[in-house]
């Protein structure tokens, strides 16, 4: 397995997955609609992709946003997204992908790399912990529909 990150090339196999991606959430598919959120996120440095590859196929990925710490004066990254094809599951892929996450936080001199999963999903939460990630317990988090 080979890890890269995204490029303008890479789109047409990324929003496949990233459309697999959104249907595991529940959304319709919408290849066409994430072929130009994908590649806006490209063209505008607003993200970065990292991919992972077996052979010539794109097997998984993880999107990662950048923002910052006030209280820390560090940039810190989100890792929003993570995903592996369903024939791909159970193989490291996931961990391989967190990993290269990890090295390139440390390369841009993060403070930390920030995550949220579902509560139900004891599969990616068992991995997070796995790899040292460290459930909040102090902060509640809210979000304001728009």
């Amino acid at each position: 397995m080979l890890t890269t990150y995204a490029n303008s090339t890479d789109i047409p196999k990324l929003a496949i997955l990233f459309d697999q991606y959104r249907i595991f959430y529940d959304q319709d598919t919408d290849i066409k609609g994430a072929t130009i959120f994908l590649n806006s996120r490209i063209k505008n440095n607003d993200s970065v992709i990292i991919v992972a590859h077996e052979n010539s196929d794109m097997i998984g990925f993880t999107q990662l946003y950048p923002s910052f710490s006030s209280v820390g004066m560090k940039p810190i990254w989100v890792l929003n997204d993570l995903f592996v094809s369903l024939g791909f599951r159970h193989q490291k892929v996931a961990k391989n992908l967190m990993q290269e996450a990890r090295k390139h936080a440390e390369e841009t001199h993060a403070m930390r790399i920030d995550l949220a999963t579902q509560v139900s999903n004891n599969c990616a939460q068992s991995l997070y912990e796995s790899m040292g990630y460290v459930k909040n317990e102090s902060f509640y988090h809210y979000s304001l529909p728009i």
